[in-house]
């Protein structure tokens, strides 16, 4: 029974650490149709930077979710060169990005 009982609360130990798990191909597959890896990849630089060289800029910053949200939505530039990113709000709902950044962030 004592083994059963461990067994449970370990499976739901492991189940509610993966609550928020992104799903990465549908994240990539959302981000080809919100246009995004027409400028981005995940492993090369093309005009925007490679998604994991942006997972790895942001690794441990506590903001960077937020930060990259706004990033996404208002559009900007400086940060990675002098190629401007288009704001993508309103064309890309506001949870499709936000699944895009947790996707990228989780690369």
């Amino acid at each position: 029974m004592k083994v059963l009982l461990s067994a449970i609360a370990a499976a739901t130990m492991l189940m509610a650490g993966s609550a928020h798990a992104v799903d990465a191909a549908a994240a990539k597959a959302l981000a080809q149709k919100s246009g995004c890896l027409a400028c981005h990849s995940v492993d090369a630089k093309v005009l925007g930077p490679a998604y994991k060289d942006v997972a790895a800029k942001y690794k441990g910053d506590k903001g960077a979710e937020a930060k990259l949200i706004a990033k996404v939505k208002a559009g900007g530039s400086g940060v990675w060169g002098n190629i401007p990113m288009p704001a993508n709000s309103p064309q890309v709902k506001d949870e499709d990005i936000k699944t895009i950044v947790e996707w990228v962030l989780s690369l």
